[in-house]
């Protein structure tokens, strides 16, 4: 079993995290069901989130009496030290613990900093002080809020969208981690779906000895896959780096990493989906992307006032109105 240690917080763990934001779509006994198999079989870290509805009380009422041996990270999305505080209570309530090993400002739009006005940073630190966190960590989807928290050594972990169709940018970022002393816990790994190889998904993090995959799991047979790997994992041989290279030759470019922070559309386009509508129709079984409510969905794109307030929104720079369109064009047809 292959384990990760989170840089100065000398947490050490499987590399196989828990991504516990798509089991808000189980019911509490399937979710508490695989939550349990995936600590049966030596998962010990697993990620939440206060935004993740009822994530976090499935895990505590899943774990919370294996309290002591599992690592457990959430997240705020608190803008003042008081919603921080009422984040952090509910959460510690919803988990069943006293205390979290990570807690991580959750995608701010700046790297929050001490005497920054917002009191989130002291906050956190008070809170720390008073053992109801013991690291502190921040994620985002923009390099220069990421670059700005590794340089300012105010954090223990950093949580970024990685994966191997990351570009030398991202790569970069996991690099000043390490030399910072620095956890790295790698969100998309499997780029929002879009991967669908799981051991080259694997096999390319564990390249990077300070990267914390940490795998969204939804259903049992996808927990079974990544379990299989903590006996026999995944190598970095020659063929795996042809497939890999084959996959980013394909979809690297403007693809869209569906992080949803484009959202609301003022005319309900499903961006975070029907951006990367074209690379879906061709990586999964089309007669999901084309029945009814999904042919409605696409044609919302020809409502599109073109406001731009997609493109301000989005940390990847997209031009997602002309992309949207692009896509549309091309669902078409295949109807």
């Amino acid at each position: 079993m292959e384990r990760v240690r989170l840089g100065k917080t000398e947490i050490t763990v499987n590399r196989n995290g828990f991504g516990a934001l798509p089991i808000q779509r189980r019911k509490m006994e399937d979710a508490v069901k695989i939550l349990r198999k995936a600590y049966d079989n030596g998962i010990d870290f697993f990620d939440t989130a206060r935004a993740y509805t009822d994530s976090e009380e499935k895990i505590g009422q899943a774990l919370s009496d294996v309290r002591g041996d599992i690592f457990i990270a959430s997240k705020t999305m608190a803008t003042d030290a008081e919603k921080m505080w009422e984040d952090l209570e509910k959460t510690l309530e919803n988990l069943k613990t006293d205390y979290l090993d990570l807690y991580q400002f959750h995608n701010p739009s700046y790297c929050p900093k001490p005497g920054d006005g917002t009191g989130l940073y002291e906050a956190a630190m008070k809170a720390k002080e008073k053992g109801m966190i013991r690291h502190l960590g921040i994620t985002n989807h923009r390099l220069a809020v990421a670059k700005e928290a590794i340089g300012s050594d105010l954090y223990e972990t950093l949580q970024f969208p990685f994966s191997y169709l990351a570009d030398e940018k991202e790569v970069e970022l996991v690099k000043m981690c390490k030399e910072h002393d620095m956890g790295f816990i790698c969100m998309k790994s499997l780029a929002g779906g879009l991967i669908n190889k799981a051991n080259a998904a694997y096999a390319y993090l564990s390249q990077f000895d300070n990267a914390l995959p940490i795998w969204g799991i939804q259903h049992e047979h996808e927990l079974d896959e990544f379990l299989a790997f903590n006996d026999d994992p995944p190598k970095m041989d020659e063929e795996m780096k042809a497939f890999i290279e084959k996959e980013r030759a394909e979809l690297t470019g403007d693809f869209c990493r569906s992080c949803g922070y484009c959202m609301p559309c003022p005319v309900g386009i499903q961006i975070f989906q029907c951006n990367r509508m074209s690379l879906l129709l061709r990586r999964m079984p089309k007669d999901v992307w084309l029945t009814e409510k999904w042919q409605e969905e696409m044609n919302k794109i020809d409502d599109c006032i073109g406001c731009r307030q997609c493109v301000e929104k989005c940390p990847y720079g997209l031009d997602i109105p002309n992309t949207l369109k692009k896509n549309l064009e091309d669902y078409r047809t295949f109807l």
